[in-house]
């Protein structure tokens, strides 16, 4: 570990160096800290002067192949954007759907029979997903999930009201069509229309099928309707194409793929803003950019801060509109196995990449969440009905079978900036029992009584719980750290990966 390491506690941890204008504080135990390539990611970063305060690394900060700030990272500014320290790929997140499934009347034959539906119902990599007519994909831009909700006939429950920002990263400041035009290329918009309903093949990107065998937390458990044996589904996805060139408009980053870089010259070309000189402009800056070991910035008040983060929140909210629709397909595809309609009930949908204006240490400040997800206290959720009184909801899972928990953030987590790790994050050393080919994996999963479905990938051998850290040290440090209150535990079932 670095010689600039200071313990403040069991589960906390301060680093700074002479070249650091603000420190990190590390929440987390020394087994949980990571390998030095992200101890020198986070000192490039905290070199920033327009960085307020301190960067918060959380118990699952690691570095990311082709990234420039590491995951399970949050940092905060006054005045400015710093788009390259998140992840291209805005409103990356999870969402938990509650059942009125149980062990009590659903067989192991059924789930297996569901699982099979679900590989054509919820496509982890296709080129089309499930259409919807580009007017919509343009109001999903505008107005989150709602209009897409309507054009589906959603019969899931709270998907509005219990999704961060109700399902619309622009709260009630909804941009006009035009400003939408200004800083999306209609290309995109397009793209984004055929994409829906596709879990992903990057990363991690998961629909888990869990079963809730613990509870630590009667009252807030029994508030939000989890009881033990209850099946639940948990499915991490993120905002597709869209997210992704939209970012890539804004961000400087060298390891794009031929075809990202081919889209988005055609999108840019196609460009029919009344601010594309200013974009153009942009595009020169940024393009000179990308070798250096500074972070690019935007002033929030500019003209360009204004396009960056319209832009970011606008294609951000296909993230929640991806995670709806594949709920839709989810729902169906029960129906169509079980015979019956399944009660499928929101319990949140959050998302851990995100730039949000929030107030810390009575500051307004731009939250940089990269990899971590907002946990606000009941204080800090007053405005709505159920988490005013138990907080905000907060999903950790970890490796496809390994257990996952639910927790509520408190009102004592100044320090993170009000903000949780989003699983358990990599390993600084891999365990020397990780599997050696895929019928290893099986073998390893099925042990552990879970089931895997699709696997087409190579990288799937990563998803093992040798690559991951350990979830109950995780989970220690978070309720020590007074990050969250934990709720219940869960364990899986049946997994869906790519």
């Amino acid at each position: 570990m670095p010689e600039n390491l200071t313990s403040l506690s069991g589960h906390k941890k301060q680093f700074q160096t002479e070249a650091m204008k603000v420190p990190v504080i590390f929440h987390a135990s020394e087994k949980l800290l990571p390998g030095e390539e992200t101890f020198r990611e986070l000192e490039n970063l905290a070199g920033d002067g327009r960085l307020f305060s301190h960067i918060a690394a959380l118990s699952d900060v690691h570095s990311k192949k082709g990234r420039k700030s590491p995951t399970g990272a949050v940092a905060a500014t006054e005045n400015h954007f710093l788009p390259q320290i998140n992840d291209t790929a805005p409103n990356c997140g999870m969402r938990l759907i509650k059942t009125d499934l149980d062990e009590g009347n659903l067989s192991q034959d059924k789930i297996d029979d569901i699982f099979k539906k679900f590989v054509e119902a919820v496509p982890t990599k296709k080129y089309i997903g499930t259409k919807i007519p580009c007017g919509i994909s343009l109001e999903i831009c505008r107005n989150g999930i709602a209009p897409l909700l309507t054009h589906i006939k959603s019969r899931t429950k709270n998907e509005i009201e219990n999704s961060f920002s109700r399902g619309n990263l622009f709260g009630a400041e909804i941009p006009s069509t035009r400003e939408i035009m200004d800083v999306i290329p209609e290309l995109f918009i397009k793209i984004a229309s055929w994409r829906l309903g596709i879990l992903g093949a990057a990363g991690n990107h998961f629909l888990d099928l869990m079963r809730v065998s613990g509870i630590q937390e009667e009252v807030t458990a029994a508030a939000f309707g989890l009881k033990r044996g209850q099946y639940v589904f948990l499915m991490h996805t993120g905002s597709g194409l869209i997210g992704q060139y939209a970012s890539y408009m804004f961000t400087p980053k060298t390891n794009e793929h031929f075809s990202q870089k081919v889209m988005l010259k055609i999108g840019t070309a196609t460009f029919r803003s009344q601010m594309k000189k200013v974009y153009i402009e942009l595009a020169k800056k940024i393009k000179a950019f990308r070798d250096k070991d500074d972070f690019f910035g935007l002033e929030a008040d500019s003209l360009e801060g204004r396009m960056f983060i319209r832009s970011h929140w606008a294609a951000g909210n296909f993230g929640f509109a991806n995670r709806s629709m594949i709920t839709h397909n989810l729902d169906e595809a029960l129906e169509s196995v079980l015979g019956r309609q399944v009660i499928l009930d929101q319990l949140y949908d959050t998302p851990h990449i995100l730039v949000n204006h929030e107030n810390h240490f009575g500051r307004d400040l731009w939250i940089h969440r990269n990899g971590a997800v907002r946990a606000n206290g009941p204080a800090r959720m007053a405005s709505h009905p159920l988490f005013s009184k138990t907080g905000e909801p907060v999903f950790i899972p970890s490796s496809m079978s390994t257990p996952a928990y639910i927790g509520v953030g408190t009102d004592l987590n100044a320090s993170a900036f009000f903000s949780a790790g989003h699983g358990t994050g990599r390993r600084r050393q891999t365990e020397d029992s990780g599997p050696k080919n895929k019928k290893e994996l099986f073998e390893r999963v099925s042990q552990k009584n879970v089931k895997l479905y699709n696997a087409k990938s190579k990288g799937i051998l990563l998803q093992d719980s040798a690559y991951y850290k350990d979830i109950d040290e995780v989970i220690s440090g978070m309720a020590e750290n007074n990050i969250i209150k934990v709720v219940a535990k869960m364990e899986p079932v049946a997994v869906l990966m790519y």
